[in-house]
C-alpha cells in the first residue's frame, strides 16, 4: 500500500517595492510573524503585539490595543520618512485598521502593499494551539477574522493599495518568495554623463541643432553620454511629431530618459478619448499629429504608449541629481505618489493669478536645501540660472528665447537660439528666481543645533551644539560681509615633539612623520612674521559684485581665519586689494586663469596689526616688568656678594632668568613694527584656493608658488623696489610704503634622502638663527592620502627655538620645563586640524560648483565652530 503525498506547491515571487508599507493581512494565527522574519529584517518589522506590551508590558492585553496601534503608527511613519522600508505584522482584516496603515503610506508618499495569508480555519487553529500564549484562543475569534478578510479582499486595491499578494495555503506561504524592487523613479546606479535638456515645446529644428551642439549625431553620443528630457516635448511648437519621434527614437535606443511635462500628460488624456481642452497649444499639435497620420498610422498608439510609460521623475548619478519637470522639493525625491507627480508635473501655486491671469507659482526653490541638484523646466526664463542647487532649463525656445542644456557633471550650459518666435507668450519672459546665483539668503536654521556636514574627502563631520553657538556668536557680530566669505583656512598642527637637547620642535620630526605616511617629497616654505589672512580679490569692483554681490565698489575681502577684516578702515584693505589685483594682472594670471576673481590663501604682516592687545597687555607688560625688577635684583646680589655673602647660586639663576627675558622681548619685537597706511604693511600669498569655476586646493605646491612668483615680482618691476638682500619685515622702517606683496622662500627635500633632509634642518636652523619664525612642511603635491585611504596632513608647523619663548614663556628652555613641555598631546590638534581641512576643501568644492551661498557657508560655518572646541591655544 502506498501513500499519496501531496505536491509541493510552485514557487511564487512576490514583488515588493523597495520603499514602500508592507501590510501583512491574515487571520491570527494564519503564520503572519513566521513570514515576516523568514522574509524581511528584524529591523523592518513592526508587531502589533510587540507594541502592545510596549505600552501595557502584556502582549495579550487587548485593552492596549488602541495605544499600541499609536505607537505602531507613529514609529512607522519615523521609518518612512527616513526612507525605511516597513512591514506591519498584525491582523489588519479590519477595513479600518487598513484605512489607517493606507493613510499613513500616503502621508510619506509610499506604495502600500497587501500580502494577505489566507490560511485555512483549521491551520489558523493548530497554530494557535500550539502557542502557550494562545492555546485557548476562542475558535469563533479566527472564524471572525476569517470572515472580516472575506469581505475584503476583492476590495484590497480600491482601498489604495497598489499590489496586493494573496496567499492560500501553508505550503504556498511556505514556497513564496518575497523580491525587492527598485522604484520606477530610482536610477541613482546611472551615473551619466547627461545632458539634461529644457522645453523643447515641438521646436524641432532647434532640438537637432541643440544635439548637434552637444556632440550628438543621430541621437548618439559618441562619447556614451546620455540626453535626459525634462518634458514638455509637444504643443505650441511647429512640429511636436519630429520631436516625439527623435526623443522617443533615442528612449528605445539607451540613449536618452525622459519625464513627462504637464503638456504630455495633457496630450495622453486626449490620446486616450477624454475630454480636455485644446487649449495652451494643444490644439496644434492635435493638427500636426492628424497629418502625421495619413503618414503613419501606427504612430499615435506609438505616442501614447511612450507617454503612458514616463516616469514623474527620476533619482540620477548616486542620489546627487533629480529631474523632472516643474521641480521637487527634498522631501518628494524618489516617492511615489499622486502628491508627488502632480508636483513634479505641475509645481505648486499659491492659488493666486498675475496681471497675465496665470498662476502664481510658490516658490519651493528658494527654501530647497536638498544636497541633491534639482534640474526641470515649466516656468520659462530669460536664462538658466542656479537657485539654491536648482536650476530651470526653460527657456523660452518656442517664445522666441532659446533652447538649453545642462551638461551634468560639469554643471556646464549650453544654448541655442530660438529661429523664430513660434508662439507668443502670454507674459514677457522674465527671471522669477530671486536673489540671482547665491539664492535665498543665509538662514539661522541652516547652522543651530548639532550639525553634520557631508565632505568629500573625509565623510561626515560632526559639529557640536554648543561649537556652534560659539562660531554663531562670531559670524553674526564679527566677520565680514557673508557673501564675502567663502573659505576660513584651518588650524595647522605643529610637528610632533623634539627630543633634541634644547628643543621643543626640530623638522627631524616633521620629515620623520611625512615619510611615514608614505609622503617621499615635501616642500618647506618659511612662516611670515604675520599673521593668516585670507584674500578675495575681484578683477575690479564690478567682477565682485557680479559673483560674490560685493557692495560699495568694494573689489573683495581681506579677512582673518575666524573671518574678521583685518582693517577698520576699509579703505586701506581696498587700497591692498587693488593694488594685488593690477599685479595679478601684470602677472597674466587673470587671462591665464580665465577668471575675474581669486581667493588666496596669505601671511599679512606685521603681526602687530591684528594683536595690538595681545602685545600690549601680554608680551609688552612681561617685557616690561622684567626689565623693572631684574637690574634692581641683579644689583643687590652683586653687592651682596661683593660684602662676602655667598649668593652665587642665586646670582646665576637670576642672571639666566634676565637674559631669557631680553631673549622674549627681542623675540616679540621682531614682529612688530610701525605702519602708516600701507606704509610698513607686507602680505605675502603662498597658495591659490579658488578661481571662477575651479578648486585650486589640489594644485602641487611648486606650482602654487610658481604661479604666485612672477605675482610679486610684477608688483616689486612695477613699484619701488626695497634695497637689494633685505628680508621681508626684518628691519622695519626700512621699506618704502611702495611695495606691500612679499615672496615666500621654500626648500624641496626628499624625505627618503639623509642629505636632502639634512639641508632642510640645515635651512631651518639658518632662518630661526637670523630671527625667522621657522617653517611650515607641507606635501609637495598638496591633497595626499596614505596607503590605507587617510587623509595626510596637509602641513605641520616647525617653530624655531627662540620664536617658541614668545608662545611658552621666556623660561620654557630651562631642562625642567622642556621636560614638562614634552608630555604635550598632539592627537585633538591633528584630529582637528583634519577635520577643518576637509571641511575648507569642502567649501571650495561647492564655491567652484556655484552652489548657493547657504552651501558653502554650512562649510564655512563648521570651519569656525570648530576652532571652538577645547584644545591647548600653544599647539
Amino acid at each position: 500500500m502506498t501513500t499519496a503525498t501531496a505536491p509541493a506547491a510552485a514557487k511564487r515571487t512576490l514583488a515588493v517595492t523597495d520603499l514602500s508599507l508592507v501590510v501583512l493581512v491574515g487571520p491570527t494565527g494564519s503564520g503572519k510573524s513566521t513570514f515576516a522574519r523568514k522574509h524581511f529584517k528584524p529591523t523592518e518589522v513592526l508587531s502589533s503585539d510587540f507594541c502592545r506590551g510596549l505600552v501595557a508590558d502584556d502582549e495579550n492585553d487587548q485593552s492596549a490595543s488602541g495605544d499600541a496601534f499609536d505607537v505602531l503608527h507613529y514609529i512607522a511613519g519615523k521609518r518612512l520618512a527616513a526612507g525605511r522600508l516597513t512591514v506591519i505584522d498584525a491582523t489588519n482584516v479590519q477595513a479600518e485598521a487598513r484605512r489607517q496603515l493606507v493613510r499613513v503610506a500616503r502621508e510619506h508618499d509610499v506604495l502600500p502593499i497587501a500580502i494577505v495569508l489566507d490560511m485555512p480555519e483549521d491551520v489558523c487553529a493548530a497554530r494557535n494551539a500550539a502557542r502557550a500564549d494562545r492555546a485557548h484562543l476562542p475558535r469563533h475569534v479566527i472564524q471572525r477574522h476569517r470572515r472580516e478578510l472575506r469581505r475584503s479582499l476583492r476590495g484590497l486595491e480600491r482601498e489604495g493599495f497598489r499590489k496586493v499578494h494573496v496567499l492560500r495555503s501553508a505550503e504556498e506561504a511556505e514556497a513564496a518568495e518575497v523580491v525587492l524592487e527598485r522604484r520606477y523613479n530610482d536610477l541613482r546606479h546611472l551615473t551619466g554623463p547627461f545632458d539634461i535638456i529644457g522645453d523643447v515645446h515641438g521646436c524641432s529644428s532647434e532640438l537637432e541643432t541643440l544635439l548637434t551642439e552637444l556632440g550628438y549625431a543621430d541621437g548618439v553620443h559618441p562619447e556614451g553620454r546620455t540626453a535626459v528630457f525634462v518634458g514638455d516635448l509637444v504643443d505650441r511648437g511647429p512640429d511636436s511629431p519630429g520631436v516625439l519621434r527623435r526623443v522617443m527614437g533615442m528612449v528605445a535606443s539607451g540613449n536618452a530618459l525622459c519625464v513627462p511635462g504637464n503638456h504630455e500628460n495633457k496630450l495622453g488624456r486626449w490620446l486616450k478619448g477624454k475630454k480636455v481642452q485644446p487649449t495652451h497649444g494643444l490644439a496644434e499639435t492635435i493638427e500636426q499629429l492628424e497629418r502625421e497620420d495619413a503618414r503613419d498610422p501606427a504612430f499615435r498608439a506609438q505616442v501614447q504608449e511612450f507617454v503612458d510609460g514616463l516616469v514623474s521623475h527620476y533619482v540620477l548619478d548616486g542620489g546627487k541629481l533629480v529631474v523632472c519637470h516643474a521641480g521637487l522639493p527634498e522631501k518628494y525625491h524618489g516617492r511615489t505618489s499622486g502628491r508627488v507627480r502632480s508636483h513634479a508635473l505641475y509645481g505648486d501655486t499659491t492659488g493666486e493669478t498675475d496681471e497675465f491671469g496665470l498662476p502664481v507659482r510658490y516658490p519651493w526653490a528658494e527654501d530647497y536645501r536638498g544636497s541633491a541638484a534639482v534640474v526641470y523646466g515649466h516656468t520659462p526664463n530669460p536664462s538658466a540660472t542656479w537657485l539654491n542647487n536648482t536650476i530651470c532649463l526653460d527657456t523660452g525656445a518656442v517664445f522666441g528665447g532659446k533652447m538649453t542644456a545642462l551638461r551634468w557633471p560639469e554643471r556646464e550650459l549650453v544654448d541655442v537660439p530660438a529661429e523664430q518666435v513660434w508662439y507668443e507668450p502670454a507674459r514677457p519672459l522674465v527671471s522669477e528666481a530671486p536673489g540671482g546665483e547665491d539664492g535665498r539668503p543665509l538662514d539661522l536654521s541652516d547652522v543651530t543645533g548639532r550639525r553634520v556636514v557631508e565632505t568629500r574627502h573625509m565623510g561626515r563631520v560632526a559639529v557640536k551644539e554648543e561649537n556652534a553657538a560659539a562660531a554663531l556668536e562670531v559670524m553674526s557680530r564679527f566677520s565680514v560681509d557673508p557673501r564675502l566669505l567663502p573659505y576660513l583656512p584651518p588650524t595647522m598642527a605643529p610637528c610632533a615633539t623634539s627630543q633634541e637637547e634644547g628643543y621643543l620642535e626640530h623638522p627631524a620630526e616633521a620629515f620623520a612623520a611625512y615619510r611615514a605616511d608614505g609622503v617621499r617629497q615635501v616642500v618647506c616654505e618659511e612662516k611670515h612674521m604675520g599673521s593668516r589672512a585670507v584674500v578675495l580679490v575681484g578683477r575690479d569692483a564690478d567682477a565682485a559684485r557680479e559673483r560674490f554681490g560685493a557692495t560699495g565698489g568694494a573689489s573683495g575681502a581681506l579677512y582673518t581665519r575666524t573671518g574678521r577684516p583685518f582693517f577698520d578702515d576699509r579703505a586701506t584693505a581696498e587700497s591692498i586689494l587693488q593694488r594685488l589685483s593690477t599685479a595679478i594682472g601684470e602677472a597674466g594670471l587673470w587671462d591665464e586663469l580665465e577668471t575675474d576673481w581669486l581667493l588666496l590663501d596669505a601671511e599679512l604682516m606685521p603681526w602687530s596689526l591684528k594683536a595690538q592687545g595681545l602685545l600690549r597687555h601680554q608680551y609688552a607688560a612681561v617685557g616690561a616688568a622684567s626689565g623693572a625688577v631684574f637690574p634692581g635684583a641683579i644689583a643687590a646680589l652683586e653687592s651682596a656678594a661683593e660684602r662676602g655673602v655667598d649668593v652665587s647660586g642665586l646670582l646665576e639663576r637670576q642672571r639666566e632668568r634676565a637674559a631669557d627675558a631680553a631673549a622674549f622681548t627681542q623675540a616679540y619685537r621682531r614682529y612688530c613694527w610701525p605702519v602708516d597706511g600701507l606704509d610698513g604693511v607686507r602680505l605675502a600669498p603662498f597658495q591659490i584656493l579658488a578661481a571662477q569655476g575651479r578648486s585650486l586646493a589640489a594644485l602641487p605646491h611648486d606650482e602654487q608658488l610658481a604661479l604666485i612668483d612672477p605675482l610679486v615680482a610684477a608688483e616689486q618691476t612695477t613699484e619701488t623696489a626695497a634695497e637689494p638682500g633685505t628680508e621681508p619685515g626684518m628691519e622695519p622702517g626700512t621699506e618704502s610704503g611702495a611695495r606691500i606683496l612679499a615672496p615666500t622662500r621654500r626648500l624641496v627635500v626628499d624625505t627618503e634622502d639623509e642629505a636632502s633632509v639634512a639641508d632642510g634642518i640645515r635651512w631651518w636652523t639658518e632662518l630661526t638663527a637670523a630671527g625667522g619664525e621657522g617653517m611650515v612642511v607641507k606635501p609637495l603635491q598638496a591633497l595626499v592620502r596614505t596607503a590605507g585611504g587617510r587623509l595626510v596632513q596637509p602641513g605641520v608647523k616647525c617653530r624655531g627655538r627662540e620664536y617658541l619663548r614668545i608662545i611658552y614663556g621666556p623660561e620654557y628652555t630651562r631642562p625642567d620645563n622642556l621636560a614638562r613641555l614634552r608630555a604635550r598631546h598632539l592627537g585633538h590638534k591633528r584630529s582637528l586640524a583634519l577635520r577643518e581641512y576637509a571641511l575648507g576643501l569642502e567649501a571650495l568644492d561647492r564655491l567652484a560648483a556655484g552652489e548657493p551661498l547657504w552651501r558653502v557657508h554650512e562649510a564655512v560655518f563648521g570651519v569656525l565652530a570648530l576652532e571652538s572646541e577645547p584644545v591647548d591655544p600653544r599647539l
